[in-house]
């Protein structure tokens, strides 16, 4: 039997790219799991982070239909709480729910999901149990403002010190981790903390960098070079 992934997505007002966010994860090839020779079963937690655009109206249309490739689930939160509550709920539904593997995919295109067999392939043949993807490594990378990217750095050079991990990218949002990981995560930060405080809490696991996360299929432009970061089989569950 295949192991279970479960896609954390946490989403506000993304109403423009979240659609065909999902449909690139749908489309993509499955990670294969080594211990059965089958692709990983996938369902994706999205957690509508009190969107007032059409973001949960699009999700809740997306859980309904029946897709053999991808399901899909909806968390909703009444008001906006920030990327850290939205990934902490999705999280707690994937768990519930019995996932084995765990990856943080944003409801945007800025990142690829053809990179999740290589991120996750540590984590499927018992190497790691925790992986952080980067945009700074790999054959393709996503285009940076120079300040974000200097800014990045020297953020990630921090983490580094106190972690004694040796990443290039902290702030890039692809991670993946085993339900035993998750398990003891207790994400706290509410906002776009959350990603510093994941490094800190991985740092205690195996942790790989084997991929990275790649610029957005077909040559889109990514969209946070548009517009400034947003704040932090089918149900729909209110948290």
């Amino acid at each position: 039997m295949s192991r279970a992934l479960a896609i954390l997505m946490p989403a506000y007002n993304e109403a423009a790219w979240v659609e065909r966010a999902v449909e690139r994860i749908a489309g993509a090839s499955p990670p294969v799991d080594p211990s059965s020779g089958l692709p990983v079963t996938r369902t994706l937690y999205a957690c509508d982070d009190g969107s007032t655009d059409a973001t949960p109206a699009i999700l809740e249309r997306l859980c309904r239909r029946d897709d053999p490739r991808l399901a899909v689930r909806l968390i909703r939160h009444t008001a906006n709480r920030g990327k850290g509550a939205a990934v902490a709920s999705a999280l707690r539904a994937a768990m519930d729910d019995g996932a084995d593997v765990l990856l943080i995919h944003d409801a945007d295109l800025e990142y690829d999901p053809a990179d999740h067999p290589r991120l996750l392939g540590p984590i499927l043949d018992g190497r790691a149990d925790a992986v952080i993807g980067s945009r700074f490594l790999g054959e393709s990378h996503r285009v940076l403002y120079f300040w974000h990217a200097v800014a990045n750095r020297v953020v990630t050079l921090l983490s580094n010190a106190l972690t004694n991990l040796n990443l290039s990218d902290i702030e890039c949002c692809l991670k993946a981790f085993t339900a035993e990981v998750a398990g003891q995560l207790d994400l706290r930060e509410r906002s776009f903390g959350v990603e510093p405080e994941l490094i800190a809490k991985l740092a205690r696991a195996r942790v790989s960098r084997p991929g990275h996360a790649a610029g957005p299929p077909d040559g889109l432009t990514p969209p946070g070079t548009r517009r400034p970061p947003r704040p932090g089989r089918g149900s729909t569950r209110s948290a």
